[in-house]
């Protein structure tokens, strides 16, 4: 058994979250004669890029969650650990969870990424992002919640506003977002309503640069567009939000200042470093880019430390294009097996290049039968790519019933073009729907006759 310089005991590995980075090297490592503790502050692993269909009801938070103590409940030399990491010491190489402490003999930093609003933090709060189960319940509730609310409303324009949604950031969340919710809204919901006409939804797209899904090929961000125009988005490129205050949101365009009412703000547009990085930063004097990622070495540790390594969102990967590559799934996994093998031939004395990240492409799914492909060579749009986006998903789910349980629910949505997880839950929902029914908005006219039974 492979052991430790300084003791008799076996390598201990510590892996601080359970994302796509930490799970694939807590897997990479799962028969490797380490001793291997995986810590994350929930208890499951979740998978990101269905996130938006938690959000606008086509999955359930369970369908795109699998519990991280099952994944690895037959990998008998790794630990599972519920906990939030709140220090590093990388002198008595330590991690820190409260009043417990965690011994490493080497760290892998995988928390991932958080919102940015580019210095705006206030923003937050009327414009929530996609990062957690609980951002896609909070967005799920404030989708749903405006229908409703548009259904009680009798002031026109206090009704447009529940039926305009903004969402900010055309990269493949935005866009994603934008098509399921002009799906839900022109479609899935049509005949729901009596007071309201769904139809009459207004939905606009707003993206910095000059085009939508800037990582994929011009002419794929261009397919893009067409579809979501065709399913009635309003696209605004070359556009950047300036002020969101209550329910205007001000946004330049072309040097012309525009402003409109949305009771729906969606955030789709920047990512910070999650807060280890800093810690990291702290306690290592490791650099960090201007959105919070640890600068690493070719071979994804950190300088002066080679037994940290940062995986993931979390890391300013530059070594390859001179340019950090893109903070999605597959960098992550790579990253992390990458540095489960590394680990490995370490102990066996060995080594290996640097990381170099395969890609394997980009996709991104506007909606029913409607989705880009770029996989370099080979460009695919409209059913096609549909079809291998949603073969690809399936699978890098993590389990096998998780599987079924999408493709499942994927084939009744097609058939019924219906969305079962359209729940409204939380505290804050009742509260709001309790306000929305005692406000004066809502109030029978006087001159209403009553209904004859």
């Amino acid at each position: 058994m492979a052991v430790s310089l300084e003791n008799n005991t076996p390598h201990q590995v510590v892996i601080i979250g359970g994302g796509f980075g930490g799970l694939y090297a807590a897997k990479a490592l799962a028969k490797a004669s380490v001793n291997v503790t995986l810590i994350d502050k929930r208890n499951f692993h979740l998978f990101q890029p269905l996130l938006y269909q938690v959000a606008t009801g086509t999955l359930s938070p369970s369908d795109i969650s699998a519990p991280l103590r099952s994944v690895f409940s037959k990998s008998k030399n790794t630990k599972v650990l519920l906990g939030e990491v709140n220090d590093i010491d990388p002198k008595t190489q330590q991690v820190i969870l409260g009043d417990e402490v965690v011994p490493y003999d080497t760290l892998i930093v995988a928390t991932g990424a958080n919102h940015s609003y580019f210095g705006k933090d206030n923003w937050e709060k009327v414009a929530p992002g996609l990062k957690t189960v609980e951002d896609a319940i909070e967005m799920r509730r404030r989708i749903f919640g405006a229908f409703e609310a548009a259904e009680k409303e009798t002031d026109p324009e206090k009704r447009r506003a529940w039926l305009s949604f903004v969402i900010v950031g055309g990269g493949p969340t935005g866009v994603e977002l934008a098509g399921a919710i002009a799906e839900l809204a022109y479609k899935t919901l049509k005949e729901d309503f009596r007071s309201i006409d769904t139809s009459e939804t207004k939905i606009l797209l707003l993206q910095g640069g000059p085009r939508i899904l800037p990582h994929m090929a011009p002419e794929l961000s261009a397919s893009a567009a067409v579809s979501l125009q065709t399913l009635g988005v309003e696209l605004h490129t070359h556009t950047r939000v300036t002020n969101i205050e209550g329910d205007i949101v001000t946004f330049k365009q072309d040097n012309e200042f525009t402003e409109i009412a949305s009771k729906t703000i969606l955030w789709a547009a920047g990512v910070q470093g999650s807060p280890m990085g800093k810690v990291l930063a702290e306690t290592t004097g490791v650099e960090r880019d201007y959105s919070g990622r640890v600068i690493v070495e070719p071979d994804l540790s950190i300088e002066g430390y080679d037994n940290i390594f940062v995986i993931g969102d979390l890391a300013n990967f530059s070594h390859q294009d001179a340019k950090p590559l893109p903070g999605v799934a597959p960098v992550a996994k790579q990253q992390g097996e990458y540095v489960g093998k590394l680990i490995q031939r370490r102990l066996q004395g060995k080594t290996l290049p640097q990381f170099h990240y395969n890609d394997v492409g980009s996709l991104a799914m506007i909606g029913q039968n409607l989705a880009v492909v770029d996989l370099s060579l080979i460009k695919l749009t409209g059913f096609l790519a549909w079809a291998f986006w949603l073969l690809v998903h399936i699978y890098f789910l993590i389990e096998f019933d998780t599987k079924l349980l999408v493709v499942f629910q994927w084939a009744w949505n097609y058939i019924t073009r219906n969305r079962r997880s359209r729940l409204i839950t939380g505290r804050e929902a009742f509260v709001e729907a309790k306000s929305i029914n005692n406000s004066s908005t809502y109030q029978t006219p006087e001159k209403k006759q009553p209904v004859k039974l």
